[in-house]
Order: C-alpha cells, then sequence, then structure tokens
C-alpha cells in the first residue's frame, strides 16, 4: 500500500469566508474522489487543523499501490480539482511511501 500525504496553505488575498468556502469545496471535492477513482483505500481531506499548525489543508490518502496512485494523479477529476485548489494554495509539500 502506498501513503500519499499533501499539505498546502491558502493564498494570500481572500476574505475569512472565502477561505472556508475554498476549503471545504477543496475538502468535498476531493472525498468524493474515494467514490469514483479505483484502487483508492481511503482519502480523508483535514481543513480544521489545531492552533499551532503551520499548514491549513491535509489530504492523506492511502492507495493498493502505485499504480493506483499514478492512475489518481492523471485521473481528469483529480486534475480538474487541482487545478481550483491551485488557484486558491500555495506551499504545496508532498510525501509518498510504502506502508
Amino acid at each position: 500500500m502506498i501513503r500519499h500525504i499533501v499539505m498546502w496553505n491558502l493564498n494570500e488575498g481572500f476574505t475569512e469566508e472565502e477561505n472556508k468556502i475554498n476549503l471545504q469545496k477543496i475538502k468535498n471535492e476531493l472525498e468524493k474522489l474515494k467514490d469514483i477513482i479505483e484502487g483508492i483505500i481511503s482519502l480523508e481531506v483535514i481543513i480544521d487543523p489545531i492552533a499551532g499548525s503551520n499548514k491549513d489543508l491535509v489530504l492523506n490518502s492511502l492507495f493498493k499501490g502505485t499504480k493506483e496512485l499514478e492512475n489518481y494523479q492523471t485521473h481528469p477529476e483529480h486534475l480538474r480539482i487541482g487545478k481550483f485548489a491551485r488557484n486558491v494554495t500555495c506551499d504545496r509539500v508532498c510525501i509518498d511511501y510504502v506502508e
């Protein structure tokens, strides 16, 4: 199995309300992918980190293997969501590892 963790910060220039809407949209859209893309074992998006955290948004997902992760990363629905996320986030960091 492959663990795929991605973290972002929100871009500056949005109001607090816009940030909440953007975070919720990313969460909803990413979590829908569990039912669309084969090979996803689990996928959770965290949008409410506690004080002291230095990232605003976390994707924590688990895939059957590298082939399934690659399929997810190139899937049209993932690419669509990624396009939106890139417009409202910055400072992306990612780690993938065998679990």
